[in-house]
């Protein structure tokens, strides 16, 4: 009786250890599955704009948008998923500045969208540059680092080299939002005949001025975040050296 229940107990934990593996096993493949994506999608991105810079020069910068501006859409509406990834430990990292990070990317895409004329502007381009760049600096490192081959080149290059291009990026996304202002006004005075009542309260242009010092304020407390997450993934990599 005693040797039944302790094979059965065994077979227990067999099934669990098994099914946990399986749960681990489907959590590594989708996590390496969608940094493969977006690292993909921002190489094609990247390499299109440059390869049509080079072809047609200064003129290929007013339809940036309309040449990589589906897939930059898509790559960023992903991104909100890496919110869930880290909420539930699938990923590990510093969830206040990638909420910032997201909410500002995906924010700033809806208003270039909604403004057709902001969209042929050279900062729009540079814009969707910056971002470029600072993904192609995040997911080779993410994918290194679930291969369980982490480069300290790539270390370094993901929390330190990542932080100034972050704040040229955010002060860039201020200067969009600042060539934005023009172009708010008539789309703000075409939609007063559809919602009077929400157009006498909110007015566009009013609305992303307010939003510039949010801005600020959102980009510092993520370099202030970034720079703690930098200080502690550089001395876990030292201790690992020393061992």
């Amino acid at each position: 009786m005693s040797s039944s229940f302790f094979l059965y107990l065994q077979h227990k934990d067999q099934k669990e250890t098994s099914w946990g593996e399986c749960e681990l096993s489907f959590r590594l493949a989708y996590i390496f599955s969608y940094n493969l994506f977006q690292f993909c999608g921002h190489t094609w991105i990247l390499a299109n704009s440059i390869a049509r810079f080079l072809t047609f020069g200064r003129d290929a910068l007013a339809d940036t948008f309309y040449s990589v501006g589906f897939v930059m859409s898509l790559c960023q509406l992903l991104s909100i998923l890496e919110l869930f990834h880290i909420a539930d430990r699938i990923e590990k990292a510093r969830l206040l500045p990638r909420f910032i990070q997201v909410l500002e990317k995906n924010l700033l895409l809806i208003m270039i969208i909604m403004l057709e004329e902001l969209q042929s502007k050279p900062v729009v381009c540079a814009q969707f540059f910056l971002w470029n760049v600072m993904d192609l600096l995040r997911y080779p490192h993410e994918l290194l680092c679930l291969l369980d081959k982490p480069s300290v080149a790539m270390l370094w290059t993901r929390y330190t080299l990542w932080i100034p291009v972050y704040i040229l990026s955010a002060a860039t996304e201020g200067v969009t939002i600042y060539q934005a202002l023009p172009y708010a006004e008539p789309t703000a005075a075409n939609s007063k005949p559809l919602n009077s009542t929400v157009s006498a309260h909110v007015h566009l242009p009013v609305l992303l001025m307010l939003y510039l010092p949010f801005l600020a304020l959102g980009a510092s407390v993520t370099v202030w975040q970034l720079l703690k997450e930098r200080q502690h993934h550089l001395e876990k990599w030292k201790k690992m050296k020393r061992k």
